[in-house]
């Protein structure tokens, strides 16, 4: 039996069958029916009837057979996301720094270095030294080492690449949200070491050369975002009145109505607003952030029209998810038991594609298939993704059962609760799951351990891959900023026609992430993003090694891209051996596969 690559022309992604409630009798953990597999229906096929809820993830997804005349160019590193590559700041170091928490040294100014740094040459090891982070690091530091984007912009001409033009159905002067906030910090550096004129008159009146062309919301939308910059400047360095002040320019064009800037200078905003409460006393909130971890838990392990339309319409978690279930097909492909233990099981739509790749293999058939989901919350709605999957996998004549190791602490995990099989080959997944943990490295070691003893044929992990762990506050804040600049500016290219959902992701959502980030400090700030390179240099404690996800797997990633109306703004990358998958070029998530040594 050969997994090497399934095809996407034979992916029925029409999700769960008509049968999407299971049959009476149906038990989550049950066997299954071990008889001759006849596939009830054709993959794609017109039977293939669709649940209301979660096939509308990949409803009107046609995968007819097309020839990718532009795989190798987007998975190979474009010169644009090349020079952002290089540019990456943040460099932990050791595993120590992975739980490194302190409050924000008193700051300092640093605009003569910064300068220096602005000039300084990618491929000089000078850079390289001074792109890590420093105590003294201010925002405008990072706004410098996103210098690759902002040197597109030349003399007196904008030179924006085309992942920077609003794609759709907008004018093409009409700048997209990532670039106008490279057009403000270039602006905010610019006008940073001014002291002339006050800071406000300062600020409002841009950089001649940046502006050149520029509509008239354009123009108002870098001055937002300059205000917002100066800001959070000031509120690193606790100069809270000034930045109250600079918050009021914010307030008056911002608002969650506007265009994806306002909308976005109106949920930071808002969230140094409650840190300046928070620090000066006002505003003492306890216990937030662990309502924040169950609420995000629940959110998405909970059917709901807001992240189906999410998933059906943004393609980052559905690229990375096929990746991924492709790596551990390559690994199991040799095996008549497969055993995939999930440590955060959510909707489970990943596993309808391993349902109907093992289902289609032929010369080695797969006599049983079982899915351990490992969770501390949200019983019910696992238990309803699980009687889901085996209604799904009945469909195909696939042996599946579905159990859950549900634990008050993760602490509690052990390997004798999976009861493995001699038999098995083994893979676990996780998606998400390894951020949460970062505020309880007790926690991470000990699941770490039990992973490893366990001895998979593969781990593989999708990560947010972002900084929004940074000890100093101004860096956090504009790792963050860019961030979720890029999902505002998804949500407007994805979701266009969909605005009820939109405003729901932002305000509810991704708002919620936002404050977290920029008010919380200490325990109460659960959400801490690193980027691969630290993820790397944690696992290798423990015997990990990265395993190359394979060139069919990338090519059917990109191919994926082409049945979402924004794909094309979707970029894919390679960092090492872990796929980098991002928006015009900002990174969102990464995958990764591993195997112990």
């Amino acid at each position: 039996m050969s997994y090497k690559m399934f095809s996407l022309e034979k992916l029925d992604l029409g999700g769960f069958p008509d049968n999407f409630a299971p049959s009476k009798g149906t038990k989550v953990a049950g066997e299954g029916n071990a008889k001759k597999r006849t596939r009830t229906r054709s993959l794609g096929g017109e039977n293939g009837g669709e649940s209301e809820e979660i096939t509308s993830l990949y409803s009107g997804l046609s995968f007819d057979n097309q020839k990718d005349n532009t795989a190798e160019e987007r998975i190979s590193s474009s010169k644009y996301q090349h020079e952002l590559q290089l540019q990456q700041f943040v460099d932990f170091g050791g595993l120590d720094n992975l739980y490194f928490d302190v409050v924000s040294p008193p700051f300092q100014s640093c605009s003569e270095e910064i300068r220096k740094l602005f000039n300084t040459k990618p491929g000089n090891p000078e850079f390289v030294e001074s792109c890590k982070e420093k105590p003294h690091a201010t925002s405008l530091e990072i706004l410098k080492n996103y210098g690759s984007r902002l040197r597109r912009l030349n003399g007196e001409k904008i030179n924006i690449s085309h992942f920077d033009v609003a794609s759709t159905g907008i004018s093409k002067k009409k700048l997209s949200t990532l670039a106008i906030l490279l057009l403000a910090g270039e602006n905010f550096i610019h006008t940073s070491n001014s002291t002339a004129k006050s800071e406000l008159s300062t600020l409002s009146h841009p950089y001649a050369s940046s502006f050149l062309g520029l509509s008239e919301e354009d123009t108002k939308d870098v001055q937002l975002v300059q205000h917002l910059l100066a800001a959070a400047e000031k509120v690193g360095e606790k100069q809270f009145h000034r930045a109250g002040k600079l918050l009021k320019e914010c307030k008056k064009p911002s608002f969650d109505k506007g265009n994806p800037v306002q909308r976005l200078v109106h949920y930071f905003s808002g969230a140094l607003h409650e840190r300046i409460d928070r620090e000066t006393g006002r505003s003492r909130s306890q216990g937030t952030g662990r309502m924040l971890t169950k609420y995000v838990e629940n959110a998405l392990a909970t059917i709901n029209s807001t992240v189906l339309a999410f998933q059906k319409a943004v393609p980052f978690s559905y690229v990375s998810q096929f990746a991924g279930i492709q790596a551990i097909i390559e690994q199991v492909e040799d095996a008549r038991k497969v055993h995939i233990i999930d440590l955060q099981v959510r909707l489970g739509t990943q596993y309808t594609m391993l349902i109907q790749a093992l289902a289609a293999g032929s010369e080695c058939p797969v006599e049983h298939l079982k899915i351990t989901a490992v969770a501390t919350s949200c019983r019910e709605a696992i238990e309803a993704t699980g009687r889901r999957l085996v209604s799904f996998a009945e469909s195909f004549s696939l042996p599946l059962s579905f159990s859950i190791v549900m634990l008050d602490d993760i602490l509690d995990l052990h390997g004798n609760v999976f009861e493995l099989d001699d038999e098995e080959a083994v893979a676990v997944y996780s998606e998400y799951f390894f951020m949460m943990m970062i505020g309880s490295p007790d926690r991470l070691e000990s699941l770490m351990g039990v992973i490893r003893n366990l001895n998979p044929r593969v781990f593989v992990i999708t990560e947010v891959e972002a900084n929004h762990n940074a000890p100093v506050f101004v860096n956090r804040f504009t790792e963050a900023l860019f961030y979720y600049g890029a999902f505002f500016d998804a949500f407007e290219d994805c979701l266009k026609d969909d605005e009820a959902n939109r405003m729901v992701l932002e305000s509810i959502y991704f708002s919620k992430g936002i404050k977290n980030i920029v008010s919380a400090e200490g325990e109460e700030r659960t959400i801490r993003h690193v980027k691969i390179n630290v993820w790397r240099e944690f696992f290798a404690r423990f015997g990990m090694v990265e395993v190359e996800l394979s060139m069919s797997s990338m090519y059917q990633a990109n191919l994926l891209l082409k049945n979402f109306a924004c794909g094309n703004s979707c970029t894919l990358d390679v960092d090492g051996k872990a796929l980098i998958v991002g928006w015009k070029g900002t990174p969102t998530n990464s995958l990764s596969a591993w195997i112990f040594e």
